[in-house]
């Protein structure tokens, strides 16, 4: 694949990027900012966005692209492409971008990592190690006149065995496009032999190179790479990445030079991405800890939908770090947090992303109509799409392309009906055409097999997903696992509980099993009793259908608790998962419930009743996209609050909250 073909698989493009893929990441801008504009030697973090796949990470990345690229040196990479993206290669194509020339600033040179990997390129001609000193300067000029007459360079070469490493991150802006097709444009870079002996007089003078002579040293390169052991090929990636940051420093020393240059590494989760930075950290932390070296100029932001190993178990016990809100990320915030510079832990700063709030959904849309007007109609659903995806930015993108081709109602009672098997409706992605449903759990559960899936739909039914493996599936890694994709929600919540969007849909999978959906929330129900935990029995009894015994609980707590802690039982057991019906809107699935019969009477009980399957089926953006049963569950607590003798105000006001409901910035149990 060329280079231009690499750049221009795309997916999804936008027209600019900055305003869209940056909402609550503004501080990410800042912080690169503040980077580049450090003096060189200065110490800089190794950034590092993390988050669950779809969280945004790759449009940060194209921002800051659009952003900083016409201007500033910069290169991306993405290391989840299908092909082996080795050390190597990474280096020479970050290289070759950077090599960019800029008005600005003089073209950079990387003459001592180009010539190491001339060195350990092609296996040398030679009988022994003496014969391969005097011929190599000779084998190498060959082997770059070579690449020279193929590609125009020699680091341009890697562009063939790796360019779809280079293609631009999903959701790139057509500006980042262009900025990065102009940074990997082929064009005749040729490094003058004359550097040669610079070069070679450096790998001589390398600490873990065994031989001082300049020539045998490159020779030794050549060695590890073909006659070599494991320990052989880790020193020569060593090495090459000493020699990237060398050549910085040495870029970086000279006049009308840059302060930093910027480098983007995408999906650093995999393998091969996770080889790298390891390198990367090692390779800085070595020159400037161990070797009392200035500080590489480098502002690296990395992302990555996993915990990384290098970091010990996913509980993160054992790592000092803590990751931080995007929002307040700075050198200052970086400064103070960072640990000793006795560990090379000290270079990270990982950042959480997190989902969009509903300011920033409602945003979203607004700039969405600008290039797809068909989306007017649906400006009024934001805190619909903000309800039922809790603002995962990828979600909140896959629900609106599925009401621009699905062809949703415009407004009212059919929309409502419409809307209550959204997770069913088709999503158009490319060639293929599956459910909104499918295409979101495909992607964010990739590499999970369907039987996994299955148990994972089943723990789900718990709102703790650890509570939910250790009763449904014991012994099981399954917990572990969604933790370490960042799949619980963030570290401010007390329970472990899965994000809100992959629980849904996975739970609207459940519920096609209505056997398997009885069993689980009748084994969760009984666990909860067993430990005496009535409300999260509750919860389950009222998942399994059981309005009833919901009900007599809740009459029976009525008079005999206070009036705030039975309105946080109730909100916590209405809460509960459905499997309603899939016809009907809001309206219909409540008298599908036995709600609103008007043969009851005006008692405790009757109003608890209607109360719970209002609250319940209104906690469902599914069931209640408009939230229209808003003023009944408010009539529900106002005639609660003439059925008490005492403690009245806690249940007016919650009267009055429903009754003048305004949606709060982010998710809640209240949908």
């Amino acid at each position: 694949m060329g280079v231009a073909e690499a750049t221009g698989e795309l997916g999804r493009m936008t027209e600019s990027g900055v305003g869209i893929g940056l909402r609550g990441r503004r501080a990410v801008v800042s912080l690169v900012d503040e980077c580049l504009e450090q003096p060189p030697t200065a110490e800089r973090p190794v950034t590092i966005l993390l988050g669950p796949r779809g969280s945004g990470a790759s449009e940060v990345h194209s921002t800051l692209m659009e952003r900083f690229g016409p201007e500033h040196p910069f290169a991306y990479v993405n290391f989840a492409g299908e092909h082996a993206l080795l050390p190597r290669y990474g280096l020479a194509l970050l290289a070759r971008q950077l090599e960019r020339k800029l008005p600005r600033y003089r073209r950079s040179h990387f003459p001592r990592l180009t010539l190491g990997l001339l060195a350990s390129d092609h296996e040398l001609r030679m009988t022994s190690l003496a014969q391969g000193r005097r011929t190599i300067r000779r084998e190498l000029e060959e082997f770059q006149e070579q690449a020279e007459a193929r590609h125009g360079d020699y680091l341009a070469a890697f562009f063939e065995v790796a360019a779809g490493a280079v293609g631009a991150p999903e959701g790139a802006s057509t500006a980042a496009v262009a900025v990065l097709r102009d940074a990997v444009r082929i064009g005749r870079r040729r490094m003058p032999g004359v550097k040669f002996t610079a070069g070679a007089s450096w790998y001589g003078e390398h600490r873990l190179i065994r031989s001082s002579d300049p020539w045998e040293a490159l020779v030794e390169l050549n060695l590890w790479r073909h006659g070599g052991d494991a320990a052989d090929g880790e020193r020569l990636d060593r090495v090459l990445f000493s020699a990237f940051l060398a050549d910085l420093r040495r870029n970086t020393a000279r006049s009308f030079t840059p302060r930093s240059y910027l480098l983007l590494l995408d999906n650093c989760h995999t393998e091969y991405g996770r080889r790298f930075v390891d390198l990367l950290i090692r390779a800085r932390h070595d020159d400037t800890v161990v070797a009392d070296l200035p500080c590489d100029p480098l502002t690296v932001v990395a992302s990555s939908n996993r915990w990384l190993p290098r970091w010990g178990t996913a509980t993160g016990e054992a790592w000092p770090w803590r990751p931080r809100v995007p929002d307040r990320a700075s050198l200052p915030d970086w400064s103070e947090h960072r640990p000793t510079r006795d560990s090379d832990d000290t270079w990270w700063y990982p950042l959480r992303l997190r989902d969009l709030n509903l300011d920033e959904v409602r945003v979203r849309i607004e700039l969405e109509l600008r290039h797809h007007p068909d989306l007017a109609p649906f400006t009024r659903l934001a805190p619909f799409v903000h309800r039922l995806t809790h603002g995962l930015p990828r979600a909140v993108r896959q629900v609106l392309d599925t009401f621009r081709y699905s062809g949703a109602p415009a407004d009212g009672p059919e929309q409502d009906r419409w809307l209550r098997t959204l997770p069913d409706r088709t999503l158009r992605e490319g060639e293929s055409a599956p459910t909104l449903a499918d295409a979101a759990l495909d992607h964010l559960l990739q590499g999970l097999d369907e039987g996994r899936r299955r148990t994972l739909a089943e723990c789900a039914a718990a709102r703790d997903l650890s509570v939910g493996v250790r009763v449904l599936s014991p012994g099981d890694t399954l917990f572990g696992e969604i933790r370490a994709r960042w799949l619980l929600l963030g570290p401010e919540t007390v329970t472990p509980a899965l994000h809100p969007w992959p629980r849904r849909l996975l739970l609207w999978r459940l519920a096609r099993r209505p056997d398997d959906w009885d069993t689980v929330h009748e084994l969760l129900a009984e666990h909860f009793r067993t430990e005496g935990r009535p409300v999260q029995e509750m919860y389950h009894r009222l998942a399994w259908g059981r309005i009833d015994e919901v009900t007599g609980y809740l009459v029976d707590r009525f008079p005999v608790v206070p009036a705030a802690q039975w309105i946080s039982e109730f909100g916590a057991i209405t809460a509960a998962p459905n499997r309603f019906g899939s016809a009907g809107g809001p309206l219909e699935l409540l008298a599908d419930l036995g709600a609103g019969t008007g043969d009851r009477g005006l008692g405790a009980e009757s109003v608890i009743r209607e109360l719970v399957t209002a609250r319940w089926v209104w906690s469902d953006p599914l069931a209640d996209p408009g939230m229209r049963l808003t003023d009944l569950i408010a009539d529900g607590f106002h005639q609660l609050s003439r059925l008490r003798r005492n403690d009245v105000v806690a249940l007016f006001n919650e009267a009055e909250r429903y009754r003048h409901w305004r949606h709060p910035l982010t998710s809640t149990s209240e949908g």
